[in-house]
């Protein structure tokens, strides 16, 4: 068979407009590579500006980057998270490996940080997904959340203990410095605090413990994401498990389509910032963190119905507008921040791993299981009240529901890491003078 001439322009023709069709973030492939070209000569000359503009155009453009080529790698995009997890591992694989000046990467962390970029995410996602959400929904899904949650800490704890005895193993260990950090809600809701009970119960000052409790919490981070990922895989092979995003059959979380309004983004900016602000206000009185203080504070006047519904409206359109233009610039930003590769790399070794993994699996088993039998959908009970309690927090959170293509659960993911890491801590002050004191 010949080619001719008119058939090789013609197939380069084809090529070229498949190319040129191509959008990353909304934009052409190369109006996003004359964005990127800016940004790199930015860093090679140092002029990249400092602050909330160079961190965020770093975000933005690897982020989208990174989640454009996670989302089309063929099995990255059905089994591990598709660019959920090459946004954050892929950010700190370029910390690791130095591929990333150090001011780019001291700015990203201190706009993560030190900006409250993240809390600035999730007090949207947070009141935006309630206020937006049926309160009949609230209510008959709260009512029945706490039992997979109770059972997802117990199941992760069984499965410890059965791989480390099998593994020759210390059960009080494989409990108490590898289950327990990984349920515990995070860095600053979990490990911190809880190395905190571990230096007034056994001696040894926080810090030790805190180089403990941390490549248990990233290693299990990890493996919930991965596990999200799979978990998506198994609802779109098998849908009679899963809800598509819906907690329980006939309670259904819609995400409503809304036509953007400029004046309302603005009040559902303020809506967010003053709800999360009265968190930290009622966390000065009340001993939980203030993310779990926030959503009983919305949830509860969401069930009452005293926000005004142009509240709702405008909190539920921010809610969208962050989630559909930030998300892959805030888990780059987890990647740089929050992701220190080398404690991973470091915490391996086959025992180690498969006691993690056995806590990470068991936590979704355990809810998954239970969820069914108090009428969830499995996976997306083993996703909220499973994964989300072994994740790193708020942080994992974002990153677990991104794998699992299911961002609308966020509400019952926080309830998840905050509620259920302040559980995690009151039952490590407990557990751990009975195995070790």
């Amino acid at each position: 068979m010949s080619y001719s001439m008119t058939d090789t322009a013609s197939s380069r023709a084809t090529l070229g407009s498949s190319l040129f069709s191509q959008r990353i973030f909304g934009m052409s492939l190369p109006m996003f590579a004359i964005a990127l070209a800016v940004m790199v000569a930015a860093i090679a000359t140092d002029t990249l500006p400092s602050g909330m503009i160079g961190a965020l155009l770093v975000m933005m453009l690897l982020g989208e980057l990174l989640g454009f080529i996670g989302d089309r790698l063929p099995i990255v995009k059905s089994y591990l998270g598709g660019g959920a997890i090459l946004a954050i591992f892929g950010a700190a694989a370029m910390v690791y490996l130095e591929w990333l000046p150090t001011p780019v990467v001291d700015n990203v962390t201190s706009f993560m940080k030190g900006g409250g970029f993240l809390n600035f995410y999730i007090a949207a996602l947070i009141t935006g997904s309630i206020l937006g959400m049926d309160s009949g929904v609230l209510v008959k899904v709260g009512s029945r959340y706490a039992l997979p949650l109770l059972c997802a800490v117990l199941f992760s704890a069984l499965f410890a203990v059965i791989v480390g005895a099998a593994l020759s193993f210390s059960v009080q260990d494989a409990v108490v410095v590898i289950a327990m950090p990984i349920l515990g809600g995070g860095m600053g809701a979990g490990a911190v605090p809880m190395s905190q009970i571990y230096q007034e119960l056994l001696g040894q000052p926080a810090s030790y413990y805190i180089s403990i409790l941390v490549p248990a919490l990233a290693l299990g981070n990890v493996f919930a994401i991965i596990i999200a990922g799979l978990l998506n895989g198994l609802a779109n092979r098998f849908p009679g498990l899963s809800g598509n995003g819906q907690m329980m059959p006939g309670v259904e979380v819609e995400e409503q389509q809304r036509t953007p309004d400029i004046g309302k983004l603005g009040v559902g900016v303020i809506a967010a910032l003053a709800f999360f602000t009265a968190g930290q206000i009622l966390g000065a009185f009340i001993p939980l963190h203030p993310y779990a203080l926030m959503i009983i504070l919305v949830a509860a006047l969401k069930v009452a119905n005293v926000v005004p519904e142009s509240i709702n409206e405008s909190a539920a359109q921010w809610f969208q507008f962050v989630a559909r233009n930030w998300t892959f610039a805030l888990l780059f930003g987890i990647g740089i921040a929050y992701t220190d590769l080398g404690q991973v790399i470091d915490a391996i070794s086959v025992t180690y791993v498969l006691i993690v993994f056995a806590v990470v699996a068991g936590a979704a088993f355990g809810a998954g299981l239970v969820g069914k039998l108090v009428g969830f959908y499995p996976i997306e009970s083993a996703i909220t009240a499973g994964l989300c309690m072994a994740n790193m927090g708020g942080t994992g959170d974002v990153a677990v529901l991104s794998a699992a293509r299911r961002m609308s659960l966020m509400p019952f993911a926080q309830i998840s890491s905050r509620l259920g890491g302040a559980l995690i801590l009151l039952i490590s002050s407990v557990v751990v003078p009975l195995f070790f004191v």
